[in-house]
């Protein structure tokens, strides 16, 4: 579960902060730092589904800012999303949403 984690970051923070014409931001970019596979991984060995949801948000937010906020047909598709991923009570509960996530991140890039 790690990885798709890291992965919702990455394609977060790249639609946020990654501009045309830069170097594109990677896996191990400073701005990573909270975002990475490790980091993740304590909290999947802790069962601390809030507090992976809690980093989710955070990279979901700064998109939703991005792409024009909840009133965009990109951002009520991602508030939705990120509804089903933020309302798993279970680490169970998360897979299929954090897939889903992942996904339309991927493909709004």
């Amino acid at each position: 579960m790690e990885l798709p984690l890291e992965t919702v970051a990455l394609f977060a923070l790249k639609l946020v902060y990654e501009r045309e014409g830069e170097s594109p931001i990677l896996r191990d970019d400073p701005i990573m730092s909270d975002y990475e596979r490790e980091v993740f991984g304590l909290l999947v060995r802790r069962g601390d589904v809030e507090g992976i949801q809690f980093r989710v948000a955070h990279c979901v937010g700064l998109v939703l800012g991005a792409i024009g906020g909840v009133d965009t047909p990109l951002g009520r598709e991602l508030h939705r999303l990120s509804t089903d991923f933020s309302n798993a009570r279970t680490m169970e509960e998360l897979d299929a949403p954090l897939i889903a996530l992942r996904d339309y991140l991927k493909d709004i890039q």
